[in-house]
């Protein structure tokens, strides 16, 4: 869940700390205050989960050295002064070295509650980001994320930790919407490049011009980032699309990886995300350009073909909505398991995650069901259970399992609970755990 903001009042009149304080108070607003930028500073650290309001003139370090200091600290800090009549240039200064507005005194409220709101929201961002960041660097909270027991999706843990070791390219291919994005993150993070440079680029995403400028420059001065090439150099460079480079553009960065020797100073993981019928990675590449970077290669599974996996990841998703949304999550039958197990699912994962939120979303008006969601997704699915393509019973199973797995959850591992409700004795309960390799201590 987001973290909730913060505000840091630091102000050497009480009168003036308490009259903010209580103002953004008022406002729904976290505050804290401080009789001195020295004190202050002691809990103001680069991590500070909100905003700064500081006076500029305070005896002592006076808010221009405070600020000087904070953006030292963590440039991304906002920080509102306030100045006194007549210090608009050292407002405009303190703007120069960092500072996210001003306010000048006397000032209107409503004006440093509008300030307040879009400082907290920028600074909300940062945090979420930098969180992101952190996350998408732990190997161990990646592989997590790639949820599921089916056969296929232990290989791919298997495969993306056996290649994360090597140092060759890699070439990752799928369907689209089956998460190529996420294995390339989670090849980097348990990989001994994971503390180095991770650089994405859509190829698809810029013309042919831009494209050139991006991956190789040369960049102008004015221009903020390196050529992805170089700033890369070290880690790891994802190209995703890469079927969309064109002969010219797949030349030279075969040049560059033949430049590079071997081991590679920069490793090139290239995501192939074709869906024309019938076409490859390998049709759309130059074979020379093909085999260096598929020496090494992941095909990310279907949907479909992960079995009861589907059931284990719409639970998931549908319980991060209904938190999300603050709802209670809504229950599947029998038959809409069944159904969920055999739809085709053409647009993978990305497709469950659009659906168990639209589920979430009905479920808290109190309309509509599952079975109708998936009948609006897929025209020729079967309103009842039926046993096409399966044996009934995998899907008695998959659906048992879910059921004991839900209930497991929601009664936080109450084995009592979860006997009571599903009517079942001890022992057939810690049977049938033991048969879909259910833990208690996970739902603790």
């Amino acid at each position: 869940m987001t973290q909730a903001m913060k505000i840091a009042i630091v102000d050497d009149e009480q009168d003036m700390r308490q009259s903010i304080s209580q103002w953004l108070a008022l406002s729904g607003y976290d505050t804290e205050t401080f009789g001195s930028a020295e004190d202050a500073l002691k809990v103001l650290g680069p991590e500070y989960p909100g905003i700064v309001i500081s006076d500029i003139r305070m005896p002592g370090m006076d808010g221009m050295q405070f600020l000087k200091k904070l953006m030292g600290n963590d440039s991304a800090l906002p920080v509102i002064m306030i100045t006194g009549h007549g210090d608009v240039p050292m407002a405009v200064e303190a703007m120069r070295v960092g500072a996210f507005d001003f306010l000048e005194k006397p000032f209107n409220p409503d004006r440093m509650s509008d300030l307040a709101k879009k400082a907290t929201g920028a600074r909300r961002l940062v945090m979420d980001n930098r969180a992101l960041r952190r996350e998408l660097s732990d190997g161990t909270q990646l592989m997590k994320k790639l949820i599921g027991q089916s056969p296929v999706m232990e290989r791919l843990r298997e495969d993306i930790l056996d290649l994360g070791q090597a140092d060759g390219h890699v070439l990752i291919d799928g369907e689209t919407g089956t998460g190529k994005t996420l294995v390339a993150h989670a090849l980097h993070a348990v990989g001994s490049r994971a503390g180095k440079k991770f650089v994405l680029v859509s190829c698809s995403a810029y013309e042919e011009d831009a494209l050139v400028k991006r991956l190789f420059g040369p960049m102008m001065p004015e221009d903020a980032q390196l050529p992805a090439m170089e700033e890369a150099r070290g880690g790891t460079l994802v190209l995703e699309d890469i079927e969309a480079l064109s002969e010219t553009l797949q030349a030279r960065l075969l040049s560059v990886i033949n430049e590079q020797g071997t081991p590679a100073e920069t490793r090139i993981v290239a995501i192939s995300n074709l869906q024309e019928a019938g076409r490859t990675s390998e049709d759309a590449l130059r074979s020379d350009l093909f085999y260096r970077l598929a020496a090494l290669r992941i095909t990310v599974p279907p949907l479909r073909m992960r079995g009861e996996d589907i059931l284990t990841l719409f639970t998931r998703l549908s319980e991060q909505f209904a938190e999300e949304y603050g709802c209670d999550s809504p229950q599947v039958t029998a038959q809409e398991a069944a159904q969920l197990l055999q739809a085709p699912w053409p647009g993978n994962v990305r497709q469950l995650i659009n659906l168990a939120e639209r589920a979430v979303l009905q479920s808290r008006r109190g309309a509509g069901t599952i079975a109708s969601l998936l009948m609006n997704d897929h025209e020729d699915m079967q309103p009842v259970m039926t046993t096409e393509g399966k044996p009934l019973k995998e899907y008695v199973e998959a659906f048992e399992r879910m059921l004991i797995d839900n209930t497991m959850r929601r009664h936080r591992g109450s084995i009592a609970s979860v006997m009571e409700e599903l009517c079942l004795p001890r022992r057939t309960l810690n049977e049938k755990m033991a048969k879909y390799g259910l833990q208690r201590s996970d739902y603790l």
